[in-house]
């Protein structure tokens, strides 16, 4: 495989879209080079970012392949940066044909049929998660009915045939990453984490009303509230300090990567009652370091968890979390062997692994831009 030039458009440069940029550009095995738009104005950012990374861009003979994330209008790119534009790789993180709407907001179709557009024209297309594949081509599918003439159901086939599922890596440093079997506990009670972000598609008012159930029962643990916050906090979020005021240990964003790791190590069970994720990067990172995760039976999460224990991360509703959650807590110890069998399989998602399968996938795009052409 040869060395290649790779820029890396992300007008988003946040959260987890940050995390995989730098978690790839740091471990490539070719030459990566990032441009960024700071993380607000999403909508803006997909109508405008195509305009602002073009012209940022010196000369596109410099680079053998771009690889750009799903808020870039890649037909807008391709058409701004003229022949001398490279194949274009795009990368689904989300997709605004089926992410929830917060209540009371409507969808912009137009938004939507950007990103059936844009995978039309690229070279190649990567999803997340086979979740969120099948996903992308229901929802599009949807869309395409309709329009009232017209309606262009080809190009599901042409997206379809360059579609292939890329996960992304986590962050993980083996320094801090211990095998739950030797890793000694600090605490007297278990520590349960939130590291998600503290958004309505997260659902946290669930995450939260199963908790306080727990803790009017006298079921003791721990809580460590982390995540990215955003300029709307949930309400679901205000008072936690004084309703978990005697649980609560750390509540807000780690800065520091260090003190992050220290939390999730220090965990013992994560918990997702996300109504929307194509992958769960910050759940697979806190597995790897030791935490048990109890998971909904949907979205992307059955597919990442081994199928020997399935029955025992993922649940069916609130209540069965409840249980399931108040089983760990009374009993800590009770899926130790499964912690251990899940932190080294979560292990396998690290970038240290999985940057030579996403460098051999954007080689083979390059390879199949020069048979087409």
């Amino acid at each position: 495989m040869d060395f290649l030039k790779i820029l890396f458009l992300e007008p988003f440069y946040g959260g987890s879209h940050k995390a995989v940029a730098d978690g790839f550009a740091g471990c490539s095995g070719h030459q990566v080079d990032i441009l960024s738009l700071a993380p607000r104005f999403w909508k803006w950012r997909m109508r405008g970012s195509a305009l602002a990374f073009v012209r940022q861009v010196e000369n596109f003979n410099d680079y053998d392949l771009v690889l750009a994330t799903d808020m870039v209008d890649v037909t807008d790119f391709k058409a701004l940066a003229g022949p001398q534009c490279p194949p274009v790789a795009l990368y689904f993180h989300e997709n605004q044909l089926s992410y929830p709407l917060e209540p009371g907001e409507k969808r912009d179709f137009h938004l939507g049929f950007t990103n059936i557009i844009s995978a039309l024209a690229a070279d190649g297309v990567f999803f997340n998660s086979q979740f969120h594949r099948d996903d992308f081509f229901s929802a599009a599918k949807r869309l395409i009915r309709k329009m009232p003439d017209l309606r262009p159901g080809w190009v599901l086939d042409k997206i379809r045939d360059k579609t292939r599922i890329l996960y992304p890596g986590i962050d993980l440093d083996s320094r801090s990453c211990v095998i739950p079997e030797t890793q000694p506990s600090s605490l007297d009670r278990p520590l349960v984490i939130w590291n998600h972000r503290w958004e309505y598609d997260k659902n946290p008012k669930a995450f939260f009303n199963v908790l306080e159930r727990l803790k009017r029962r006298g079921i003791l643990f721990y809580l460590a509230v982390m995540g990215e916050q955003y300029d709307t906090v949930p309400k679901a979020f205000r008072g936690i300090e004084d309703r978990f005021c005697a649980e609560l240990l750390v509540c807000g964003y780690q800065e520091q990567a260090a003190d992050y790791r220290k939390w999730l190590a220090k965990g013992s069970v994560v918990i997702s009652t996300a109504i929307q994720e194509n992958f769960g990067i910050s759940v697979m990172e806190a597995v790897a370091h030791g935490c048990f995760p109890l998971l909904p039976n949907r979205l992307s999460y059955p597919e990442l968890i081994p199928g020997q224990v399935k029955p025992d991360v993922l649940y069916q509703d609130d209540a069965d979390l409840e249980t399931r959650l108040e089983h760990l807590l009374v009993q800590p110890g009770a899926y130790r062997d499964k912690t251990v069998a899940l932190a080294a399989h979560a292990a396998g998602f690290a970038w240290a692994h999985m940057a030579g399968k996403w460098d051999k996938a954007l080689y083979q795009v390059i390879g199949s831009s020069r048979s087409r052409n």
